[in-house]
C-alpha cells in the first residue's frame, strides 16, 4: 500500500502565527497567488441584510463570521405543484426506512432534471434558496472557530480573486432536487466572462437539495478547493439510501480546478461529476479521501482532462461511471508521470472498492503540461504561493481577462478562535506558514474519525 501524505494540519486543525492573520495559509494548486480581501477592511455583519451588503460591496473586504446565519423563513415559503420521480415512488414503495428527494418544476414535467417519469405532488419549500448571496472580487469570507455557520441561502461567486475559508453551509431544502445549491460560480457579466483565483478552503456542505459545488457556462479558470468536508449524509435521498447523489458539478468553458486534501463521504453520484459537451475542464485530483459512497464518485464526461494521484477510496462502490468520454489518469504502481510531467506521481489506494484506471491516460497527463502547479505539485505542498504559477498559467488567467463523526452535522471546520478587533490598518495582515505532518495511507481513516469529533460545528437542529 503507498504512502498517502495527507497534510492532517492543513486539512483539519490549522495553527495561527498571528493575531491579525485572517486568512490562514497560502491558496495551493491552481488557486496560487490568491489573496481575497486581503488589504481591505475587516467587517462583522450582526445581521443577515449586513452580510449579503458585505459580500455584495464593491471594495476588498475582510467579512469574518462569528455566528450562525439562519436565512430559513426569512423570505416566507412556497406551496405548489412538483414532481415526484419514479425514483421516489419506488423508495416509497421499498419501505426501507430512507426517505427520496421530489422535485421543484423549472421548465414543467417534461423538461425538469430529475423528473424522470414524474406524477405530480405537492411541493413546499423554503423561499431563500432561490436567491444566493452574491460575492464580488477581492473578498475573504472568514468563520470564526466553529462559528461561522451559513443555514438556508447557498452563494454565488461573481468575481475574481475570492477566500472562502472555515465556513459551513447547510439545510437547503434537503428534501427537494433544485432545493438549493451551497457554493455557485459560472463567472461573470451573466456568465460570459470566466473568472480566475477562487480559493475554498476548510468549507463544510451538508443537507442541501441539490449540488454542494458547482462551476458552469464561463467557469473559473484557476481555482483550488482544499481541506474540505463534503458531508452526503442525510434523511432524503434521490438514491434511496440516505446518500446525497448531486455533489459536485464541474463545468465551463474554460475551467481548471485542483481538488486537494478534501473529505468525500456519504454520497451517491457526481462526487464530481466532471465536464460535457460545452465544457473544457482540467482538473488535479490529489490527496483526496472517498469514503462509504454508492453507485459511483468520479463520473467524467467529454472535454474533460483529470490527472488523479495519492487519493484514497474506501468503500466505494464504483470510482469511476463506467461510461463517459473525459481523460483520466489515475496514478498506479506504474509510473508514467515522469515522463511527460518530469515528476513521479502518487499511487492512487483503493480499499473495499471498485477499479479505477485511466482512460487514455498519455491524453490527460499531456494536457496537464501546461501548469507548473500541477507539474511541480508534491503532497503535502499546500502552502503554495504565486511564484509556483507559471507563465503559462498566466496566460490562461490573462486570457479571460483575469485581474464518521458523532453528528450528521459535524465538521472539519478549524478550531481556531481569534481577538475580535475592529479593524485593522489595511495592508497588514500576513499570511501564516502551514505546519504539516504526514500519515500512513492505512492510518487515514482512523485518523479522519479523530479529527472530525474535535472540529465539528455540533448538533445544528
Amino acid at each position: 500500500m503507498g504512502c498517502l501524505r495527507l497534510a492532517i494540519a492543513a486539512a483539519l486543525a490549522l495553527a495561527v502565527k498571528s493575531a491579525s492573520a485572517f486568512t490562514i495559509g497560502t491558496a495551493p494548486g491552481l488557486a496560487a497567488g490568491t489573496t481575497g480581501g486581503a488589504n481591505g477592511t475587516v467587517v462583522y455583519p450582526k445581521t443577515n441584510e449586513e452580510l449579503i451588503d458585505y459580500l455584495n460591496a464593491s471594495e476588498p473586504l475582510v467579512v469574518v463570521l462569528n455566528k450562525t446565519f439562519d436565512f430559513r423563513g426569512t423570505e416566507g415559503k412556497t406551496t405548489e405543484i412538483g414532481c415526484r420521480p419514479q425514483s421516489a415512488r419506488e423508495c416509497i414503495a421499498a419501505n426501507n426506512g430512507f426517505k427520496s428527494q421530489d422535485v421543484i418544476l423549472k421548465n414543467g414535467m417534461n423538461n425538469t432534471g430529475g423528473c424522470e417519469n414524474g406524477t405530480e405532488t405537492t411541493v413546499t419549500y423554503d423561499n431563500a434558496y432561490r436567491w444566493r448571496m452574491n460575492v464580488t472580487s477581492h473578498k475573504t469570507i472568514r468563520g470564526i472557530g466553529k462559528l461561522g455557520v451559513i443555514m438556508g441561502k447557498g452563494i454565488t461567486l461573481r468575481g475574481d480573486n475570492i477566500i472562502v475559508q472555515n465556513i459551513h453551509i447547510t439545510e437547503l431544502n434537503r428534501h427537494l432536487v433544485w432545493g438549493g445549491d451551497a457554493l455557485y460560480m459560472e463567472g461573470m457579466v451573466n456568465g460570459t466572462k470566466t473568472m480566475n483565483n477562487i480559493w475554498i478552503d476548510h468549507v463544510k456542505v451538508s443537507r442541501v437539495g441539490r449540488q454542494m459545488l458547482v462551476t458552469n457556462k464561463a467557469g473559473v479558470a484557476t481555482m483550488t478547493v482544499s481541506n474540505s468536508d463534503f458531508d452526503g449524509e442525510t434523511d432524503y435521498s434521490a438514491t434511496c439510501n440516505g446518500r446525497h447523489y448531486w455533489t459536485i458539478l464541474l463545468y465551463g468553458k474554460k475551467t481548471g480546478v485542483s481538488l486537494l486534501n478534501n473529505y468525500v463521504h456519504s454520497t451517491s453520484g457526481r462526487s464530481p461529476k466532471i465536464g460535457d459537451k460545452n465544457s473544457s475542464v482540467i482538473a488535479h485530483v490529489a490527496n483526496n479521501y472517498w469514503d462509504n459512497l454508492s453507485n459511483h464518485s468520479f463520473e467524467l464526461d467529454g472535454n474533460a482532462w483529470m490527472l488523479a494521484e495519492g487519493n484514497y477510496f474506501n468503500s466505494v462502490e464504483n470510482p469511476l461511471y463506467k461510461k463517459g468520454e473525459g481523460f483520466l489518469y489515475a496514478a498506479t504502481g506504474v509510473d508514467e508521470c515522469t515522463k511527460v510531467l518530469g515528476r513521479a506521481c502518487e499511487e492512487n489506494t483503493l480499499v473495499s472498492s471498485g477499479n479505477f484506471t485511466s482512460r487514455d491516460g498519455t491524453a490527460a497527463l499531456e494536457a496537464m503540461k501546461p501548469y507548473s502547479a500541477i507539474t511541480k505539485y508534491s503532497p503535502g505542498s499546500d502552502d503554495t504561493n504565486s511564484k509556483q504559477q507559471s507563465t503559462d498559467d498566466s496566460v490562461h488567467q490573462s486570457e479571460e481577462g483575469a485581474s464518521s463523526g458523532e453528528s450528521v452535522h459535524q465538521s472539519n471546520q478549524l478550531s481556531l478562535t481569534m481577538p475580535m478587533v475592529k479593524q485593522y490598518t489595511p495592508g497588514s495582515v500576513k499570511t501564516s506558514p502551514l505546519e504539516q505532518q504526514w500519515t500512513q495511507a492505512s492510518d487515514i481513516e482512523k485518523v479522519w474519525a479523530q479529527t472530525t469529533r474535535n472540529f465539528g460545528v455540533g448538533g445544528l437542529d
